[in-house]
């Protein structure tokens, strides 16, 4: 209680303008922030070892008896014990007793012995069509902090867990989802940053081509887009501590596409720019080696985001139960259809005078998915967004726990916390989080692909009766 029993004051008040300069460090100049980046890089090194092997590399760790029967393999324990027993080829874990440790390559070898041999009505590979390509899944919002990394990591390692096969394509500059799965990247040349030009390349090859043949001088041609047409989007691709996750990872350099892509766009207006991505996936054969490849895209709705999103065939937008996360993501979506739009319609308009088919864009699903959800002082909010977003919502609000708050703190994915350092029934609420997100996805997953079956056996049988 202060004296005379006077309500103290706000302390921001009565400040003392010279005691505050005395506190003051110079003025910064900018090799002060080089400073500052190699203390980072340092303190990050630091961090990320707490959460690596001694060799600094990530490891994913081995998953128990209990984990393999109740998440992974739907078979009893008893059952599963004795199958162990009566197969000695199959991997047999480590550790003694009834309680053994399996590698998640061991987890997949024992899928499809059960798959192979097990009972007909149980799931123990995932469903996927053949002869139809993998879907790509774009996690984008403009608004930073919504937790789009950590969801796009947890739908990665869900996906790999469930027994897919998953490439994680990093394109937010920062890096963090490189970092979450191991990934070293030393430069823009190993990242998306070649992909996209050699698009461009070969598109200003096409056009010198045609500018030859009408006599006029080629358009200039450097070192950057030569060397980017000798690189494959496989040369790109890094494995990771996950046994069917595969990489291609970003850092800081690859923020200079953002630069570079509207002065390519500037030399060469009929360039698609938007279809660099794609195009990258779809030339290398990638969607036909995968079964999901995930995007994760920067804060901002730029070159790099554009690519994402007109390559993706599902969309997820996270946001958080706040009314500022809930306007600036509408915002998005206005920012979305106007700059979909516009390319639409300045596309169209010259096919329309070359008597070409008109092109647009089109997503199998868009979801927003409410990320961070407090349940004791959030639902109203979340309940006034579900209305107003409808059927663009995710069902299911993905908690926060302290398991998920612990997981980001050590550079990991739930999934790679050993559950022994937990409370059994935080480990089991924790992981729920993220299960019940990828229930809600894969359910839109396995649906568009399903239409796309029906729609291509409907085509097919049009062409036999044709």
């Amino acid at each position: 209680m202060p004296p005379s029993g006077k309500t103290p004051l706000p302390p921001y008040t009565n400040l003392d303008p010279e005691a505050a300069a005395a506190k003051l460090s110079d003025p910064i100049d900018t090799i002060r922030f080089a400073k500052a980046a190699t203390f980072a890089a340092k303190g990050r090194d630091d961090l990320a070892r707490r959460g690596y092997a001694p060799d600094g590399k990530k490891r994913l760790r081995r998953f128990s008896t209990w984990e393999v029967c109740r998440y992974l393999i739907p078979v009893a324990p008893a059952h599963f014990r004795r199958v162990l027993k009566a197969h000695p080829d199959l991997p047999q874990g480590t550790g003694e007793g009834g309680s053994k440790w399996f590698t998640l390559d061991e987890v997949l070898a024992l899928r499809n012995h059960f798959d192979a041999e097990g009972v007909s009505t149980r799931e123990y590979r995932p469903w996927r069509p053949e002869g139809l390509p993998a879907k790509v899944i774009a996690v984008a919002n403009f608004k930073g902090g919504v937790g789009k990394t950590s969801t796009a990591a947890h739908l990665a390692m869900s996906a790999a867990l469930d027994g897919y096969k998953v490439l994680v394509i990093d394109l937010d500059s920062q890096g963090s989802m490189t970092s979450i799965m191991g990934g070293t990247v030393e430069d823009e040349w190993q990242t998306a940053f070649p992909l996209i030009a050699k698009d461009y390349a070969q598109a200003l090859q096409a056009e010198n081509t045609v500018r030859a043949a009408a006599g006029q001088p080629a358009l200039p041609f450097d070192e950057t887009l030569t060397e980017a047409l000798d690189v494959s989007p496989r040369d790109l691709i890094q494995p990771t501590h996950w046994p069917n996750i595969d990489l291609i990872g970003a850092q800081l350099n690859l923020y200079w596409a953002e630069f570079q892509v509207p002065v390519w766009r500037m030399q060469l207006r009929s360039w698609p720019l938007w279809d660099g991505l794609t195009n990258a996936l779809e030339g290398a054969g990638l969607l036909d080696d995968y079964d999901i490849v995930l995007l994760d895209t920067p804060p901002a709705l730029g070159y790099l985001t554009i690519n994402a999103l007109a390559a993706a065939d599902i969309l997820l937008v996270p946001l958080g139960a706040s009314f500022l996360e809930f306007d600036s993501t509408g915002r998005f979506f206005d920012m979305l259809y106007s700059t979909f739009a516009s390319i639409e319609d300045g596309e169209n308009a010259a096919r329309r005078r070359d008597g070409l088919p008109e092109m647009r864009f089109e997503w199998d699903a868009v979801r927003a998915l409410i990320t961070r959800f407090d349940a004791n002082q959030q639902t109203d909010l979340a309940n006034v967004i579900q209305a107003y977003f409808g059927d663009f919502m995710t069902t299911y609000r993905q908690d926060y726990t302290a398991m998920v708050g612990q997981a980001g703190e050590q550079v990991n994915g739930i999934y790679e916390a050993d559950y022994r350092d937990f409370n059994r029934d935080t480990y089991i609420r924790g992981r729920e989080t993220f299960d019940r997100t990828w229930a809600e996805v894969k359910d839109i997953l396995i649906g568009t692909w399903w239409r796309d079956l029906q729609m291509a056996k409907a085509e097919k049988g049009a062409q036999d009766h044709g």
